[in-house]
């Protein structure tokens, strides 16, 4: 069975951990850095990036989160998880002490359609996972402001903005897909990591195919 953790340190992360649980994956809870080695893939939840960040630090997850991606296992940030995956925040909107794993080239920008009263749902065109629409939450969101040539946009605002986007095994959407009925985001990112394991088994040979 596919294994698959949700970064449990604060945030939105028991939705995500129940929304996997419907779909019949072994959802796991993951604090400590040895937790991060069983996994086939990994969600960073949204939450306050800055709180996130600093415990990911505390708690020495950092490396195997790293290792983890390079690995190509793949890794979802959503919200406050797109924040810390990025290689950069928009200098007016980046939190002092703002840590980032810096493992995605594009650039952030926080709350970017203000406070959480300001928070709203759309339907978005995300042709990578579903043929309809998805049902999005945003909540205190950020939104991609810029990204390099290695980056693919998935999904966009009706204005343009960027909300989501994928660079080889690594995931991000701005909002939060574990808060509404609709599981095909999930669904998709555990048949990415089911995949992404299948390519990372060892052959015949004992060499390992490249993720």
């Amino acid at each position: 069975m596919t294994v698959i953790g949700v970064l449990a340190l604060q945030g939105a992360f028991i939705e995500h951990i129940k929304k996997l649980n419907q779909i019949g994956v072994d959802a796991r809870e993951i604090r400590l850095p040895e937790q991060i080695a069983e996994l086939d893939g990994l969600i960073i939840p949204g939450g306050e990036s800055t709180t996130i960040g600093k415990l990911i630090d505390r708690f020495e997850l950092r490396a195997p989160i790293v290792e983890l991606a390079h690995s190509g296992r793949p890794l979802w940030g959503t919200c406050a998880g797109m924040i810390l995956l990025a290689h950069a925040v928009d200098e007016d909107t980046r939190a002092r002490s703002q840590p980032l794993l810096d493992l995605m080239d594009l650039t952030v920008r926080r709350n970017a359609f203000g406070s959480q009263l300001d928070s709203f749902e759309t339907d978005l065109d995300f042709p990578a996972v579903a043929e309809t629409p998805i049902h999005a939450v945003f909540i205190r969101a950020p939104i991609i402001s810029a990204v390099g040539p290695d980056v693919e946009v998935l999904s966009r605002l009706e204005n343009g903005q960027i909300v989501a986007a994928r660079q080889r095994n690594l995931i991000v959407t701005s909002f939060h897909p574990e808060l509404t009925s609709d599981d095909r985001l999930h669904r998709w990112f555990a048949r990415t990591a089911k995949a992404a394991t299948a390519d990372l088994l060892p052959t015949t040979g004992g060499a390992k195919i490249a993720g």
